[in-house]
């Protein structure tokens, strides 16, 4: 299978917040399952990110539009329950 041809395997939903799920949300938002899938896309190899947090900073949705993130958490309780988690 080639690299720019990835299909996730399984899904499940999100439980509780974290970092990563802060990220995921983020993604989703604008529209990608992941990262891997945003990569692939929009043919990049690196994320802006912020640096004290790590979360992500900025993406460009599909129509060339950009999302911009704050450094804080963005994702509230009440969301979280809407994050994807894709296994691959």
């Amino acid at each position: 299978m080639a690299s720019s041809d990835v299909k996730p395997k399984s899904i499940s939903r999100a439980k509780k917040w974290s970092e990563e799920i802060e990220n995921l949300y983020r993604f989703q938002q604008a529209g990608y399952r992941d990262e891997i899938e945003y990569k692939q896309v929009k043919q990049v190899s690196v994320v802006d990110r912020w640096p004290e947090t790590g979360y992500v900073k900025k993406l460009q949705r599909r129509d060339n539009t950009f999302y911009y993130y704050n450094k804080q958490r963005e994702c509230d309780d009440k969301e979280v329950h809407k994050v994807k988690i894709y296994a691959y």
